[in-house]
């Protein structure tokens, strides 16, 4: 009979052992998240190339994403596991809500029965399940869920699974060592010797294969998993402070984010787990600074913007000509969005200062160049501003054809954008040697410069309009859109009046709500079936998480470090101790429910913009990092909260690594194996304005009545 062996498991929810740099052996296995059973949290895994596993610490299928989803298909909803139990004499399954002990690590889940402990884990780059279960029992069993699976089949080599959505495909469930087994029920059972089971996906041949290359491989395969996994918060973005929970936070979210970065469809980020795991073009370039340049994954950041580049519409008789895609998956490609294709030519600017490299943007330069003049032909006005359609922004929601929160045909964030797209790309195209196009380009944005603070800026509201109407009228809803356009206006004391309005009417402790509280369209649940449809609120008062990212911006230019840091600490509790383990929602509630005092997340459980957004402001804003590379520099401006009394990281820039410490109120950096100067400002940075004197977080603080509630429905609506 096989001993129990037993999992390390400390008394705190975070288990923060110091994993010191380069300790790959700790570094993962050190951020592990014990879960009770009254918690029951989620939790997320993928292999980095087109499968994920969703589940729950200690229940079994809850919705109809869980369990395995490979390329956008539902092929495995779930599993359960047993064992022979001597003391009852006969077979026992072991159910999770019954667990002693249960611990979510980066890599893998572990589960404790007392007799019986299971780990379970994906591995990258190859479609295997591995399902370890130690135990002093002399037989083990494993069943599969069947819900969507449309045939099962025995075989020498295990039990062959036919899922419903890819009936070209199988599923093959084996013991994990090459040992004699037996049906039992909708499974198989094995010796204690088995040590457990894998499930493979492929066709049978391919399955079979790949049980093969596990039991000669797979020991290995899981040891570079977990090296990768923990030279992510090792090698590239280590960190200590003398806060033990940000630097779990920060370490887990860094690596739930990567956890998105694949190669599906060429290399790209997932926008989100579950039903996001597909490229947005919008989604993955606002997310590209938090996921690929403050983590210093530069060449994946590369390929990323080449891969995309490829899928340009280069038709100059479509009405989407010289975009990039809104959305590339497996059944096609959309180009609705305005919005993606400025954050393309943007990061791929951003990409160089931090790289260094500026090889790489001339296999670029045409789909910059077609991305910028088809704008100019086909889509600018004689202000110099972009137009679009109503949804053709990040708040793109449609029902029934009909957009949620129409913002045509001049929106405030997109001219930002835009100009951001004009400077980048002239920089780029004077690196090209395309002086022609880098001067009208240039022109262009001086022009749209000049015009937006006039079109735009409501100096006696504090209040930059949220677009412009077709009919040149301006619309004063109240949105966070307005963080964005800061670029565009030159009067300093006006931002400061807009970023303390905004803060104080949108930005709750828990997030950046969509619209203000106190606008009749407001909608103060993301979900409230009896009474409206989930996209009527979708950005219409909903919270947005990755919006945080541009609040605490603003707020830290200011000088307002310590509003903006109890924002960043309560996303980090989030992360920790609630939702999906290691990972920041898409959305959540503005107001809380009844009786309640937080709000309720919804949306994606992991998001990519939003864990993105959080690392950036980390990054750049409260360490202050800002390397140019092309102009040989890189300016610190740290803004560090009180609470943080020492600070060690490391991040990676160039060819070389920034180490940066922070002690006794003072900072001091050393750059290994990069040429660059390094800038350091005061630790105060912009000295605090009396303009945010008392400032406060927005407190729910509804109207009489709104709207959305006029009409309850008996039967809940449903999609």
């Amino acid at each position: 009979m096989k001993k129990a062996a037993g999992i390390c498991l400390l008394a705190a929810t975070v288990i923060t052992q110091s994993c010191g740099f380069g300790n790959k052996e700790m570094a993962s296995d050190a951020i592990g998240v014990k879960v009770s059973p009254e918690d029951n949290r989620e939790y997320s895994y993928t292999d980095k190339k087109a499968g994920y596993w969703y589940g729950t610490t200690h229940q079994e299928k809850t919705e109809w994403w869980s369990g395995w989803n490979m390329a956008k298909k539902r092929i495995l909803a779930d599993y359960a596991i047993g064992v022979d139990d001597p003391a009852i004499g006969s077979d026992l399954q072991l159910n999770r809500k019954d667990a002693l002990e249960c611990v979510v690590y980066p890599d893998r889940i572990e589960r404790g029965w007392g007799h019986t402990q299971e780990s379970f884990q994906m591995l990258d780059n190859t479609p295997i399940l591995s399902i370890d279960l130690v135990s002093i029992a002399d037989s083990l069993f494993i069943v599969p869920d069947l819900s969507h699976i449309s045939e099962v089949k025995d075989s020498e080599h295990g039990l062959f699974l036919t899922p419903t959505e890819a009936p070209d495909m199988n599923i093959l469930i084996a013991p994990a060592r090459k040992t004699g087994f037996v049906r039992f029920g909708d499974g198989i059972k094995a010796g204690a010797e088995a040590d457990g089971f894998i499930m493979t996906y492929g066709t049978e041949d391919e399955c079979i294969a790949l049980a093969d290359l596990y039991r000669k491989s797979g020991r290995q395969m899981m040891k570079e998993r977990k090296e990768r996994i923990s030279g992510l918060i090792t090698d590239y973005n280590y960190v200590k402070t003398n806060l033990p929970s940000l630097d779990s936070a920060l370490n887990w979210i860094t690596i739930t984010m990567d956890e998105l970065i694949t190669e599906q469809q060429g290399k790209g980020i997932y926008a989100g787990l579950p039903w996001f795991n597909e490229y947005w073009g919008r989604d993955m370039f606002i997310s590209f600074p938090g996921a690929c340049l403050v983590t210093g994954q530069f060449e994946t950041a590369k390929q990323i913007l080449k891969d995309f580049a490829q899928l340009q519409d280069t038709d100059p008789a479509s009405e989407t000509y010289g975009r990039i895609p809104n959305r590339a998956n497996l059944e096609g490609i959309l180009y609705n969005t305005t919005d993606g294709t400025p954050r393309f030519v943007i990061q791929a600017l951003e990409v160089a200062r931090y790289s260094g490299d500026i090889d790489f943007l001339h296999d670029l330069y045409p789909a910059i160049k077609t991305s910028i003049d088809a704008s100019i032909k086909n889509y600018t006005d004689e202000n110099g501003y972009l137009t679009h359609a109503d949804a053709d922004t990040w708040m793109d929601v449609k029902r029934n054809g009909i957009p949620g929160s129409p913002r045509g045909n001049r929106a405030n964030d997109i001219q930002a954008l835009w100009y951001g797209q004009l400077t980048a790309g002239s920089e780029i195209a004077r690196l090209m040697g395309d002086t022609a196009s880098a001067e009208e380009w240039s022109g262009l944005a001086t022009l749209l410069a000049s015009n937006f603070e006039r079109d735009y800026c409501a100096k006696d509201e504090a209040l930059i309009y949220d677009h412009l109407n077709s009919d040149g009228t301006p619309d004063k809803q109240f949105r966070p859109n307005q963080l964005y356009c800061f670029e565009l206006v030159n009067d300093d004391i006006f931002k400061q009046k807009v970023t303390r309005r905004v803060w104080e009417e949108l930005v709750y402790p828990w997030g950046v709500a969509s619209l203000a509280q106190w606008d009749p369209q407001f909608h103060p649940q993301h979900e409230n079936w009896h009474y409206y449809h989930k996209d009527d609120a979708y950005h219409n008062g909903t919270i947005w998480l990755w919006n945080n990212g541009a609040a605490m911006q603003r707020m830290i230019e200011y000088g307002q470090v310590e509003p903006a840091w109890e924002l960043f600490k309560n996303m980090n509790r989030q992360a920790l101790n609630e939702g999906a383990v290691g990972s920041l929602s898409e959305n959540a509630d503005a107001h809380p429910r009844e009786g309640q005092s937080w709000v309720k997340r919804s949306g994606t459980f992991l998001q990519a913009w939003s864990n993105a957004e959080h690392l950036r402001a980390w990054y750049q804003h409260f360490l202050g990092i800002r390397p140019n590379l092309l102009e040989g520099k890189i300016v610190i401006e740290p803004h560090i909260p009180a609470e943080i009394t020492d600070l060690e990281t490391k991040v990676k820039i160039g060819s070389g690594t920034l180490h940066y410490s922070y002690h006794n109120g003072k900072v001091s950096v050393k750059l290994e194996g990069c040429d660059a100067d390094l800038e350091i400002h005061d630790q105060q940075g912009h000295q605090d304005s009396p303009l945010f004197e008392g400032v406060t977080f927005c407190t729910p603080d509804p109207l009489d009545s709104y709207p959305c509630f006029d009409t309850y429905y008996e039967e809940a609506l449903t999609y």
